[in-house]
Parts: structure tokens; sequence; C-alpha cells
């Protein structure tokens, strides 16, 4: 294309600029604007329709993923508290139970304890022990008496540096010289092999009754007088037999111990050296 002809051109151009604005000014070209404005005004529609959608679907896609970090956060929340329950729960058990041995120390004034944690156990038919976290470092040595707050556990047999071994009352090889609070009869208190205990060697005549409370007698020097063995839930008696046998429960469960005490400034006395003599 030629110069003369891009000026002609661009002077149609200018013409019909100056015509459309002079109708306009004049209000002739509202019938062509409204015939215009249908197809525009769809258009328009259908590109705010788009664009709404759109905008709904990445606020959609906000508002979840703001969700999704909610939840997960209320889950961390969550598995905070349960772990600070469960320690909250592990503390008030163990403020429980020292404060049950504590009232049992203040019951018996004249002995001194150390506590101790039960770190081991070896419970079988034929061998029941437990072991402990404190040994010869902490003052302790074999013979010491074990006991809780409901009775009787048994007696240190091994110790080392740091640890120590007890031979539990319910134990097959465990004997404790025992007497009845009511009847003040008195007998052995033995370990069985399925674990219970029995108290033998009661005299035929004395009057025994269930419900009565054995407790440790003194008698042979290996524990203390006055400890809680157990009750008597049944007597045994046949003509034929020259002592009476009952059984008894302990009040300690033996598979669930935790923590114990031990009596430090009980020593053991040692009778064979008269039994030699003889």
């Amino acid at each position: 294309m030629n110069r003369s002809n891009r000026l002609f051109l661009f002077v149609v151009s200018v013409f019909v600029c100056l015509a459309l604005i002079a109708l306009s000014i004049l209000g002739l070209t509202t019938p062509l604007q409204g015939v215009l404005a249908v197809p525009l005004q769809l258009v328009q529609g259908a590109v705010d329709g788009v664009v709404k959608g759109a905008t709904g679907v990445v606020g959609g896609l906000v508002e979840m993923r703001d969700q999704e970090a909610y939840v997960a956060d209320m889950e961390r929340a969550l598995a905070a508290f349960q772990e600070e329950i469960v320690e909250l729960r592990e503390v008030e058990h163990d403020y429980d139970r020292i404060a049950a041995l504590l009232d049992y120390t203040r019951s018996r004034q004249n002995e001194e304890y150390l506590v101790a944690d039960v770190i081991g156990r070896d419970i079988s038919a034929f061998t029941r022990v437990i072991y402990l976290n404190r040994g010869a470092r902490d003052g302790l040595t074999a013979g010491m008496p074990v006991v809780t707050e409901k009775g009787l556990l048994g007696r240190i047999t091994q110790v080392s540096a740091t640890a120590s071994q007890v031979l539990l009352i319910t134990d097959p090889v465990s004997a404790v010289n025992a007497r009845l609070l009511n009847s003040r009869a008195e007998g052995s208190v033995l370990g069985q092999t399925g674990g219970g205990l029995r108290m033998e060697y009661i005299d035929l005549n004395a009057s025994l009754q269930e419900g009565d409370t054995a407790v440790t007698s003194g008698l042979g020097g290996n524990f203390p007088e006055g400890i809680i063995i157990g009750q008597v839930t049944s007597i045994r008696q046949f003509e034929f037999e020259l002592y009476q046998t009952a059984e008894v429960r302990s009040l300690n469960d033996f598979e669930r111990l935790e923590t114990v005490l031990v009596i430090t400034n009980f020593q053991p006395v040692d009778l064979s050296v008269f039994e030699q003599a003889q």
C-alpha cells in the first residue's frame, strides 16, 4: 500500500470516528448500542461466571488447606494432652503408693526403712524372687526383710553393689515363723509350688477360725515380730495328723510389685552356731 492510500484510510477513519461521536451526541446510536449490548452482556456474564467459579474453587482449596492444618494442630494438641494425662496419672499413682508406704513406716517407728523399686522378677512354679534397684552401696545386706504397707514380702538373699535379690515368702523354699493374732497359735508359713501360702505345724488344740490374721512371731530371729503375713482362708484338720494346717492369703499381689520397703536396722540372728554345738 502506497503513501497516498494510507493517507486516504486515515482520513476516512477520522471522519467515521467524528461521525459516530456526533451521532452519539445526538442520541442516534442508542438503538445500535442496545443491539450490541446484548451479546456483550452475555459474554460478560459468561466471563463473570468463569471468574466466580475459579474464585470459588481457589477459595475452597484454601479453606480445605486451612481445615487440614487446623485438624493437624488439634491432633498434635490432643496427643500432647493425652501424654500429659498419662504422666499425671503415673504421678498420682506414685504419690498414693509412696503415701501408703509412708503411713506404714509411721506405724512402726522402731524400724528404719529404705525405699526400693522392683526392677526384675523371676516368678515361676518353682522359683519366686524379685530384684531391687538397691544394693551394697545403699547399705543393704543379705537377710534384711522386705515389706509393703500390706505386709511381708520376703527377705534379701543376695546383694551386689547396685542391686539385690529378694526371696519371696511364696517361694517353695521359704519358711516364716508365724503367730495367729486371735488364737495366738504358732506355726510356720511355708511357700507353695503354685505361689500360695500355708501355715503348718499348728497345735491340734488351738482354736482356729477363718479370717484370723497371721503375723511374724519373731521366733528364729529371721524376721521382726508383728509383721502381717496374711489372712486365714481355710483350715484343715485330720484325726491322724499331729498338727493343724491353715491356708493363708497375702494381701500383696506378688506379680505386680513396684515399690517396696527394706527394713535396714534389722539384723537376723544366726542360731546355726548353737545347732553345731549340739
